[in-house]
Order: structure tokens, then sequence, then C-alpha cells
């Protein structure tokens, strides 16, 4: 029971680390300052909200600006879990939160053949790179 909690628990960890890429990147394309200062914790709005809050909260802001996603590749990069089962899941997931068609969504995850923290599984990164087009 507490191997598959420590699983889960990753997965919810991988999420968050991947969304707030997300949502850095949307927010970087539209020339806005990053999630921290958009969503601070110190608001009682923000403190303990759900990533995927902060997904739909920028999603909201790309859509007033008259911005649609032409493309998103993301990259998660950590030793495990390993999200070779997941990914399309994870994709599909991510690509219904944004609202976007799934064709426009990538989502890849790498190791870093067990090289400092995150090869040592100490700690998990993520890459996002994000194509806004006008609608």
């Amino acid at each position: 029971m507490y191997l598959l909690e420590l699983r889960i628990l990753k997965l919810f960890c991988v999420g968050d680390v991947l969304l707030h890429c997300v949502v850095d990147a949307i927010l970087g394309a539209l020339g806005l300052p990053d999630i921290g200062q958009i969503f601070p914790d110190t608001d009682p709005k923000w403190k303990g909200a759900a990533s995927c809050v902060f997904v739909k909260e920028a999603v909201r802001l790309m859509d007033e600006a008259g911005y649609e996603i032409g493309n998103l590749d993301a990259t998660l990069i950590l030793q495990r879990p390993k999200l070779s089962p997941h990914k399309e899941a994870m994709r599909a997931n991510l690509s219904l939160l944004l609202g976007a068609d799934p064709s426009v969504v990538n989502l890849k995850a790498k190791t870093h053949e067990k090289v400092d923290s995150l090869g040592e599984n100490r700690s998990i990164a993520a890459h996002t790179v994000i194509l806004l087009m006008r609608k």
C-alpha cells in the first residue's frame, strides 16, 4: 500500500511540475510575469490552489488576449516513475485542460542518465516551448 501511495504521490508531483511549466510558458508567450507573480501564494485566492486552476486561468488570459495554442512541446526530465505507460493519457488530459487539439500538444519524458539530482531521483524538471497564434 505504501509503495502504491508513493507512486501516486510522485505522479501528482510530476503533474504539478508539468502544469506549472506550461503555465509559465503561456504567461511568457503573452509577455506577462511568471506564475509566482501572477498567482502569488500570499493571495488567499491562489494559496493551495490545484495546478489545473492556474492552467485554466492562464488559458483564460491567453483567450482574452486573442491567442490560441499553435503548438506546445513539453519535456519532463526524471528518473522515476517511468512515464511511457502514461504519456498518451497525460497528453490527452493536458490537451483537454488547455482546450487545444491533441495534435498540437506534444509530451516527452527523458531521464538524466543517473547524473545529478535529476538522475538520482531527487528532483524533477520540465521544459515547455509554446507557440501562440492569433485567433
